[in-house]
């Protein structure tokens, strides 16, 4: 089949797509979360700046309206292939559902597609540079390609190898479509998106793998031979792979962003690791690290930037008992486990009350926050050490 593309001369100057270096994945596979203005409050509240949803839902965009949220929006991979072999679709998508809520909404970005490459249906794979290409040209008509990025996210199936982070390489079935794809995207100045997962790297290999170091926490680490450099988390060895990954294919130039981490609090029988405390310290260390604003050990001046996924426990996702369990919120807007933000309502996870109280110990430098449970039972004190750990007194 014969597709016709329109190409520009690309002398592209992209606005960020990304505030600061933290976001969060708003995903609504439920029926029971809150309505999308308190969702604005919540993240207005924990100072989230940038998200990003898995369609381009009218409601949901009408409400971060004026919000000061920079919004990423999804092209669903059910569109690809109509949207792959027709301009006027592509066109009409963007007319729809981007251009009529600029600038009130900031809409900065639109993920075409969803861990498409690598995935189960190899018809995808084909279809999905013809439609990332279409939703550009459909932005550079109307004038929106310099304001509007356009990406696809990829998971960790697009590699062959990521163990140690400079042996990272991309599949050789994906590479006749991954290179095209990274060579428009070189083009148009997008980065490299991708949904990295240290905790479902653990669950598959917990034998091998050191939870500590799965989670931020203090661990010996790995030492990559090739460059010499030290890991102490796989959140940081799993970029590096990506970007080895991207130095091989001939993009070492290429921006990576985290679009996909989190960790379950709760799980099936063989997913042991999916608790409360995992989750808890996994999202408070990693939030501690990105608001540090640095780079990794292979790419110390990039500073990293991800997406954590997700907002909220999403009850009708399909798969097993973690798919609904990885919310820093549950559904009636509480908190899943503290990491410093702030519900619509008190969390029922301990029962917090809002009364706050301060104190300072001798024995750690820094001011730590005491919530008292209802029952009056006990004090959790949460510290703020490397690790995130919660202790009862």
């Amino acid at each position: 089949m014969f597709f016709k593309f329109v190409f520009f001369s690309l002398t592209v100057v992209m606005s960020s797509a990304f505030i600061g270096t933290y976001g969060v994945n708003y995903g609504r596979i439920a029926d029971n979360i809150p309505h999308p203005e308190s969702v604005v409050t919540l993240m207005k509240a924990a100072k989230i700046m940038n998200t990003r949803i898995f369609d381009a839902d009218h409601e949901v965009l009408k409400a971060f309206k004026g919000s000061g949220i920079e919004i990423m929006v999804g092209l669903g991979n059910e569109f690809l292939r109509d949207i792959s072999v027709n301009e006027d679709r592509a066109m009409n998508w963007v007319k729809e559902n981007v251009e009529p809520f600029l600038p009130g909404t900031r809409i900065v970005g639109i993920a075409v597609g969803n861990e498409i490459l690598g995935g189960g249906d190899q018809e995808l794979w084909e279809v999905l540079l013809p439609a990332v290409k279409n939703v550009y040209n459909a932005l550079d008509r109307l004038q929106l390609a310099g304001k509007v990025q356009v990406s696809s996210p990829h998971s960790a199936a697009v590699f062959a190898t990521s163990y140690p982070p400079s042996a990272g390489a991309f599949k050789e079935s994906v590479m006749p479509y991954m290179k095209p794809l990274l060579d428009f995207f070189s083009q148009i100045k997008s980065p490299f998106y991708i949904n990295t997962y240290p905790f479902l790297a653990y669950i598959s290999d917990p034998d091998h793998i050191d939870l500590n170091y799965a989670l931020f926490k203090k661990n010996p680490g790995i030492y990559d031979q090739k460059t010499n450099l030290h890991y102490d988390n796989m959140f940081e060895a799993q970029i590096d792979a990506s970007y080895a990954a991207l130095e091989k294919a001939g993009y070492e130039n290429m921006e990576v962003i985290v679009s996909e981490t989190g960790w379950a609090s709760h799980g099936d029988p063989n997913e042991a690791a999916a608790t409360v405390s995992n989750a808890r310290t996994y999202n408070y260390n990693l939030r501690k690290r990105l608001l540090k604003k640095k780079g990794t050990p292979y790419r110390p001046k990039r500073v990293v930037k991800a997406y954590v996924f997700a907002m909220f426990n999403e009850n009708l996702k399909p798969g097993p008992t973690s798919e609904r369990n990885f919310g820093l919120f549950k559904a009636d807007g509480s908190i899943s486990y503290s990491i410093g933000f702030t519900g619509l309502v008190p969390s029922s996870a301990r029962s917090f009350i809002t009364m706050k109280v301060w104190l300072w110990f001798d024995t750690i430098d820094v001011l730590h926050y005491i919530g008292c449970s209802s029952g009056a039972d006990n004090i959790v004190v949460t510290t703020e050490t490397d690790a995130g750990v919660e202790r009862i007194l």
